[in-house]
């Protein structure tokens, strides 16, 4: 095409002559060339060119619910552990969840179905990725919600759309990675997670510390944040798989995630908004044989830098709460542990987990939150599964909103007025002891998950849920909520998804429709909100 000769005409001519000859062999080679019959035709039934190669892929995969199959692929899991638990589609999930690991006996390399990766798989830089299994991928995830809220951010403490009657750009995302293999057994290998996001979703993963103006001083509509940034280290040589973790990682308890293709449902329940979302530490999972893991880590408190583990300001007016001259920038960014014991039975059906996270003296700090939770996951049948989550989490010492005293100017201490925290500063408590300076703030959430499959891309989920908050320091207002909420997840393809829901929120006294950075009490018991969400995978 870029020749330039003296018969431009005639070699044009000629090159729309076999321009479009090509195109109608190519068009009956897509036609004969199926990858889900023939996984040997794959590149050349995506063409040549990136954007040429990527719509094919979307085109390839559409009213499917699984990439074309490489009979050759080495094994995606160990003989001896238990069957995968889901599918996905119509699941969010493979495995029943767990933070804090790749998962054990069942990741492999390069095994993400990436449209992107697919698009690039013809490349010199694509092959290599490939060649050092390093892949590329994300999605954008947009949605809207309408409800009977009215204020600004009137639809909180319900999450994770709380500004009422909008659309919504929740969070775009991309992950670049490389998965260590843990199928194998005859060698070390490692791998590391970066990613990035941007949206209004920013603000529930932010960490104090870490990219966290936008939303403390700001209050920005979107942002952006790096939720994980970690690496990894797996042997099979200890028992039967241990991986060590290192760097920012998503807390290793829920059913729910921060991330949108990890959740059954457009909404979360509030059990999850109001937990712990990531750590800065190390971690170790190990495990003990098919049905046991085990894990534990040492991490800078929750939802904070390492660095404010050992940071400190000055304080101008010394009180009861602060008495020294200089105090910790955050009180609550101290050394913690965390703990978990995890069991799934022979088949794969039923799973139980107890886990501790971010446990240490428990000093109210910006999230300093002790989390002492179960986890438990069944399948009754091939379209009926259950997926239930308890905790407790508390605080202590967090200061009293019914103390006058503590209601005085300045006595939050120097590191939580305005100046450094224009919003989502920690909560405060209502203790019932006036008297009392400070009290323990304690949480305690309950959810549960009822899915019904229809078929491979189809998912109904049921989420009944109660959340106890009786001193408010989470949630604003000292209530009991519930909430009763119904969705759809439809499956255009293993890359499209669409989530359609109705939420009922209910608490014992007026808890929506207030916005604390405005100036306004809530003044509603009940909210009622439909929303739905699309996610696009590359």
């Amino acid at each position: 095409m870029r020749q330039i000769g003296k018969r431009l005409f005639l070699g044009g001519a000629l090159m729309v002559i076999l321009g479009s000859a090509y195109a109608d062999n190519a068009s009956v080679s897509v036609k004969t060339c199926d990858p889900y019959q023939d996984y040997s035709c794959l590149d050349s039934a995506l063409g040549t060119g990136f954007w040429n190669r990527l719509t094919n892929y979307y085109k390839l995969e559409m009213g499917k619910d699984a990439a074309p199959v490489d009979p050759n692929a080495p094994p995606t899991r160990r003989e001896d552990f238990p069957p995968a638990a889901m599918t996905m589609p119509p699941m969010p999930f493979t495995e029943w969840p767990y933070g804090g690991t790749t998962s054990l006996g069942v990741s492999l390399p390069n095994a993400v179905d990436s449209p992107f990766m697919n698009a690039i798989s013809d490349t010199a830089f694509g092959q290599w990725m490939i060649d050092n299994h390093i892949q590329a991928y994300g999605w954008a995830n947009a949605g809207f919600n309408f409800s009977n809220a009215s204020v600004h951010g009137g639809n909180a403490p319900a999450a994770y759309s709380y500004n009422p009657n909008s659309l919504a750009l929740d969070q775009i995302v991309e992950y670049v990675e490389r998965i260590p293999d843990m199928v194998q057994k005859d060698h070390n290998d490692w791998g590391f997670r970066a990613s990035m996001i941007y949206g209004q979703d920013y603000r529930y993963t932010t960490s104090y510390g870490v990219m966290s103006g936008q939303y403390l001083n700001q209050n920005l509509a979107n942002g952006w944040d790096a939720p994980m940034l970690y690496a990894e280290w797996y042997t099979p040589f200890v028992m039967q798989g241990l991986n060590i973790r290192v760097g920012r990682y998503i807390s290793v308890p829920d059913i729910e995630a921060q991330l949108a293709p990890n959740n059954y449902m457009y909404s979360h329940s509030m059990t999850y908004a109001y937990d712990n979302y990531t750590n800065e530490g190390i971690i170790a999972s190990l495990a003990v044989d098919r049905n046991w893991i085990i894990q534990a880590g040492i991490e800078g408190g929750t939802d904070s830098s390492l660095n404010h583990s050992w940071s400190t300001t000055n304080n101008p007016a010394p009180n009861a709460l602060f008495p020294n001259k200089t105090t910790r920038q955050d009180p609550g960014a101290n050394p913690a542990g965390t703990f978990a014991v995890r069991y799934t039975t022979d088949d794969g059906k039923t799973n139980l987990q107890a886990t501790a996270n971010g446990i240490n003296s428990g000093t109210w700090g910006y999230n300093n939150l002790q989390w002492y939770g179960l986890t438990f996951y069944h399948t009754f049948d091939e379209h009926w599964h259950i997926s239930s989550e308890v905790y407790q989490e508390h605080q202590n010492n967090v200061p009293n909103l019914n103390n006058s005293y503590v209601m005085t100017s300045n006595n939050g201490g120097p590191i939580w007025t305005p100046l450094t925290f224009a919003y989502n500063s920690p909560g405060w408590a209502s203790c019932s002891n006036a008297a009392a300076l400070t009290c323990t703030a304690t949480a305690k959430g309950f959810v549960t998950y009822l899915n019904y499959q229809i078929d491979p891309l189809n998912n109904l989920s049921l989420r009944p849920e109660i959340y106890w908050d009786p001193q408010g320091q989470r949630t604003g207002t000292a209530a009991t909520y519930r909430n009763l909420a119904f969705g759809w997840q439809h499956w255009f393809s293993p890359q499209i998804e669409v989530r359609p829901e109705i939420a009922y929120y209910t608490a014992n006294k007026a808890a929506f429709n207030g916005n604390a950075n405005l100036g306004m009490a809530p003044n509603m018991k009940n909210l009622t909100v439909f929303s739905g969400d699309i996610i696009w995978h590359w």
